[in-house]
């Protein structure tokens, strides 16, 4: 009788849930958005950004980097949209998601398009690669920021495995085809391999934040603290990686200055989560360690 009543009670939660869900999704808003007028297009990026899609709730504590892609290039389309404010709440995430959404940034202000980033709580790593993919980037003074560096970890289950008395055969074309297997080892050679790929990668982030922060911080003063070392919104704007401080009022704001728009000009959140990624996100502990389930580079 009891697990009856548990499974009841699962069963409408779950309904519940997907009524609150679908209705935010459908929304209460305007059928014709551009009804509003010229306004300020905000997307949200929170949590780890992740390559790929993010489809299914259970995965809402991560950003989905083509979904965010997406959302930039509508903003691009629209008439109604004069000027992005890029709201980054993230740690980090993969160093292609972050370049591929960095690229949509630039095709965007190409077309005359404004991009304000205002940043949270954390916008670190790979959330500050893109935001040197804008024209005004504006932190608070407490933000975590910085964290320029790449991090490529590889997991060493062998001991495990011959404990638990578990053996790995491999067929493979070459030496380093299995490079990187949780049942071994790096060898030196792998080790170099890796290495060499993760120093590119890190002279690619130096190149990102002397082009977006041209002529606001110098590359001797840049390699000082491109050591992956996180700093505060107001340590970052006397060395030169943010413009001002102030919080997303303030980026709003800037944005409708730089827009040349009214200071009753709308605002329109592009990409708002659902319930469920809401739910999900909050419930989240970040940890790092176990965040990625492969071997990949990292901001």
């Amino acid at each position: 009788m009891h697990k009856r009543l548990v499974v009841a009670l699962f069963v409408v939660f779950i309904l519940i849930m997907t009524v609150v869900s679908v209705r935010e999704t459908i929304g209460p808003g305007p059928k014709n958005p551009i009804a509003n007028g010229p306004g300020v297009g905000v997307i949200e990026i929170n949590g780890p950004i992740a390559g790929g899609s993010v489809g299914s709730w259970t995965a809402g504590s991560s950003a989905s980097g083509m979904q965010v892609m997406e959302t930039i290039r509508q903003a691009g389309e629209r008439e109604d949209i004069k000027v992005v404010v890029l709201r980054l709440d993230t740690p980090g995430g993969t160093s292609v998601a972050a370049q591929e959404i960095g690229i949509e940034l630039d095709k965007l202000r190409k077309k005359g398009k404004k991009v304000v980033t205002s940043m949270g709580d954390v916008c670190a790593s790979a959330g500050y690669w893109i935001a040197c993919s804008s024209d005004y980037v504006v932190a608070n003074e407490g933000t975590l920021t910085g964290s320029i560096g790449v991090i490529m970890e590889v997991a060493n289950l062998e001991g495990l495995y011959d404990k638990l008395g578990i053996r790995t055969e491999r067929i493979k074309s070459g030496e380093h085809k299995d490079m990187g297997s949780p049942a071994r080892p790096l060898t030196d050679s792998e080790r170099g391999i890796l290495q060499n790929i993760v120093g590119d990668s890190y002279q690619q982030f130096l190149d990102q934040v002397l082009k977006g922060r041209q002529g606001k911080i110098e590359p001797d003063e840049l390699v000082k603290i491109a050591d992956g070392r996180v700093i505060s919104g107001q340590q970052a704007l006397e060395l030169g990686l943010v413009d001002s401080l102030g919080n997303y009022y303030d980026a709003i704001d800037m944005a409708r200055q730089l827009a040349n728009l009214n200071q009753d000009a709308p605002v329109k959140v592009l990409n708002t989560g659902n319930f469920w990624n809401r739910l999900v996100l909050n419930m989240k502990i970040f940890d790092w360690s176990g965040w990625s389930s492969s071997t990949e580079l990292r901001y």
